[in-house]
């Protein structure tokens, strides 16, 4: 069976969008944030309503995520544990380490 050249040229151009609808589709999707040499990575994220944020402890040091709103306050988090917290409502939520408290980071969520 033989292709016509504008066929296979329809064919590529189609398998070159699908990673980038994969993509997009991945940032509507639940979201992390690394904790790593005494700061959170990304300091700062952005996410629609209904998304879940984990929060994972790469460090050696016991951390802890707390709301500066109270909305929510993670237990003390060792090497490797995870909290996961969905925001379902939009704005602006700071949060530090209960632990040390320099650490500071914030995600906004948007409708």
């Amino acid at each position: 069976m033989k292709l016509c050249s504008g066929c296979i040229s329809l064919t590529l151009i189609v398998a070159s969008l699908a990673p980038a609808v994969g993509a997009t589709a991945a940032l509507a999707d639940d979201q992390m944030v690394t904790i790593g040499n005494f700061a959170f990575a990304p300091a700062e994220l952005k996410v629609p309503v209904g998304t879940t944020v984990t929060f994972r402890n790469d460090d050696d040091t016991i951390h802890s995520i707390v709301a500066e709103d109270g909305s929510f306050h993670s237990k003390g988090l060792d090497t490797d544990d995870t909290f996961s917290f969905t925001f379902n409502k939009p704005g602006d939520f700071a949060y530090v380490c209960g632990l040390h408290p320099f650490m500071h980071g914030k995600v906004t969520v948007t409708q």
